[in-house]
Parts: C-alpha cells; structure tokens; sequence
C-alpha cells in the first residue's frame, strides 16, 4: 500500500491516510510521529482524482497521471515540483509571484528533451536549454526574506517575461539546481519538521485538497471555482468536504484563467465559515484554512485512481 500520512488542523486531531499503490508516505505538519505508529480504523474514503506540478513558481499547473513522490515534491520526467524549479526574479534578485504579477499564473513552463518550453498568451513559444552551466548564480531573496540560490536562465527568457509582464523593470528566470543549498522552513515556521528542506516553495513540498471542498467553496460563492486557485499537489474526489485544512493567502484572490486579481474572493467567503478555533489563532490568524500541507516522508509511485483510505486513531 502506498502511505499518506495526514495531520488533520496541522496538529490537534491525529488521521492517516492510505493510498493504494507502490509504497508512499506523506506527514502532514504537525506534533511527534509516535500518534501515527498504531492504526485503530481504516476506513476508504476516496480516489486520487488529480495530479498537479508546478515546475515555475506561480505558473500554470501541470496536470500528470503519474508523479514519482521525492523527498522534494513531486516529480514527472524533467519536471520537478516545489524545490527543484523556477523562479521569476527581479534584476536585483528579489522573488517576483502571482501576488505581485497574477498574470504569471498565464505562463505554462514544460521540459522535454533538456530544454525548458515557455508559453503565454499573446507570447511567441520560447524553448531553452535546462543546463546552462557558465550562467551566472544569483543570490535570490526568497519568501519570508531568507535567501536562496538560482541559475540565471539566459537574456532570451529575461526578454521573454519583461515583454510579456509589460512592466518597466527587468525580469530574469532562475533554476533552482540540486547542488544548491536549500532552504530551512523550521527557521520561520516552528512547526514544520526539523530537517525538512525547500527552495522556492513557501513551506512545504506537497500540498493535498479535497474536489468536495472545492464544491463547497462554488456553491458558497454561486460561481464555480476549480482546484488550480489553490495550487494542490494531491487532488482527492469522492470524499468528505474539509478533511484536510491549511491556511491560505491572497494569491487564491488571482483568477487562474484570467490572470486578474480581486483581492477579495475566495478569500472572504472562506473567512466567514473556515476559520481556526481561538486557540489556534497563534498558529493561523485570520487565514481560513482550505487544504493541507505535507512533507515526505516515504517516497515511491502515485496514481490517479489509487484509491484513498483514513486511519482513524
């Protein structure tokens, strides 16, 4: 059986979840793991319905029907999501997202063949190598003001995201390499695991969202929304609504078919019926909490269909 193992509200009530398929395990953030050594109930609760990469940070979401699960995130041929990927910066190295451009959640980056494929509306494909060894390395200045380390991507993809971005300042794309010293979430999130590592991601590697959630959320709204406002890794259907939490920012207000910020929904609804409880608001604050985040802790094979139990304890 593949292993998910789930930390329900980070760390206040203890479940796990079973994946069927080659032998993978995800922690949920949280307390200790000895909660997790002794399963009482096993219950089928649902399917993987999706897979989602996300190779550039704030880009267009990949969709797989296999993911090979690291330590890292997610990976699919070339691609790797959440650690080893890209990252738009500013000519002095500071990260640039979604909440800064929301027209980056527009922009499509794919890897064949070692070369890197940009895409955008309006924009002519741009294809690069992924391996530009004489690049230079620029110091980034990545979320919660840590640095981080990337491999300048060239002047054609620096031209590419400045004319698509339409601004005055310069672009440049970076590529996070494997040799590169990663960053430490436990330096600005107590509760992330000790010795886990991430680069551009903003805490955790792998993040989980239920379809039932996000149907509620629609109905709610009285509009549909679909799951790539969220950005999950791990897309489960046929299950309960909100078996899995974690708090979310204003990125969620950019449309990711459009591109346009709002500022306002989904984030408002989701304030008025997912809110933590008063003791958690040390952990929380005024984020409704939609989704959860996970670390690895087994890697192996992920599938769509692999059917989803819980393990109550």
């Amino acid at each position: 059986l593949t292993l998910l193992y789930l930390l329900r509200t980070v760390f206040l009530i203890f479940t796990a979840l079973l994946i069927g398929g080659a032998g993978v395990a995800v922690l949920g953030l949280g307390l200790g793991y000895k909660y997790l050594r002794k399963p009482e109930k096993v219950v089928r609760v649902g399917v993987v319905s999706q897979l989602l990469i996300h190779p550039l940070k704030s880009g267009r979401a990949v969709s797989v029907a296999l993911v090979e699960c690291q330590k890292i995130g997610l990976k699919f041929g070339e691609m790797q999501d959440r650690r080893v990927h890209w990252l738009v910066v500013t000519e002095d190295g500071h990260m640039v997202t979604g909440r800064q451009e929301p027209r980056l959640v527009l922009v499509s980056l794919t890897c064949e063949g070692g070369q890197v494929c940009l895409n955008g509306p309006n924009m002519e494909e741009l294809r690069f190598p992924v391996k530009q060894p004489d690049n230079p390395v620029i110091d980034c200045r990545s979320v919660f003001r840590s640095d981080i380390q990337g491999r300048d991507c060239g002047e054609e993809a620096s031209q590419w995201l400045t004319r698509y971005l339409g601004a005055e300042k310069t672009f440049r794309l970076v590529h996070f390499e494997p040799q590169m010293r990663a960053r430490r979430p436990v330096e600005k999130e107590p509760l992330f695991p000790q010795y886990e590592q991430v680069a551009y991601t903003d805490i955790a590697p792998v993040m989980l969202l239920s379809d039932a959630s996000v149907k509620d959320l629609s109905s709610r709204l009285g509009k549909d929304v679909t799951v790539d406002r969220f950005r999950p890794n791990i897309v489960v259907g046929d299950c309960e609504a909100f078996d899995e939490v974690c708090w979310q920012c204003m990125f969620t207000t950019v449309d990711p078919e459009t591109g346009i910020m709002n500022r306002k929904e989904p984030l408002e609804t989701l304030k008025s019926y997912r809110l933590c409880k008063p003791s958690e608001k040390h952990i929380y604050k005024s984020s409704p909490l939609f989704g959860q985040l996970h670390t690895v802790k087994k890697t192996g094979i992920l599938q769509v269909g692999d059917v989803v139990y819980k393990i109550s304890r």
